[in-house]
């Protein structure tokens, strides 16, 4: 039961890290810093890059919150064994917007005159993607033992 109800919150959680601030951002510390979440970084980008938008909001979105209700469906008998299959693979896709984070973090770093301060929404993303994949191993393990 507690299993489902960790999953459950998880489609509470998504939501919330979206639009949590992931960074502060800007040219100089004395000018201020902007909150960038997942939600505004995608409409930033939706004005520049249409298709890579679209990309990211797949991997951003789409993939772990679709991924976390497959796991719902699971845990509650809706979905047989048969569903694990896909889980597992987008389980592989939902990480690789946190390592792009990550990656976007480092290479503003070595800018000197800009500013990157990560923020709590960064913590909270990554947390539910971990406790996402951690969710689906536990989710995995506890139906080997059903059969």
């Amino acid at each position: 039961m507690l299993l489902r109800l960790a999953t459950l919150s998880l489609l509470i959680l998504y939501p919330v890290a979206w639009f949590a601030p992931l960074m502060r951002a800007g040219l100089l510390p004395i000018f201020g810093l902007s909150e960038i979440s997942v939600f505004t970084g995608l409409r930033s980008l939706w004005d520049t890059d249409i298709l890579l938008a679209a990309v990211v909001a797949v991997f951003a979105l789409i993939v772990p919150y679709t991924k976390t209700l497959w796991l719902v469906l699971i845990q509650w008998g809706v979905m047989g064994r048969s569903g694990l299959g896909l889980l597992h693979v987008l389980g592989r896709f939902a990480m690789a917007d946190v390592f792009l984070i990550a990656l976007y973090i480092t290479l503003a770093k070595g800018i000197s005159y800009a500013t990157i301060q990560t923020a709590w929404g960064l913590y909270l993303f990554t947390g539910c993607i971990l406790t996402s994949i951690s969710l689906g191993l536990l989710t995995d393990r506890d139906q080997i033992r059903q059969q």
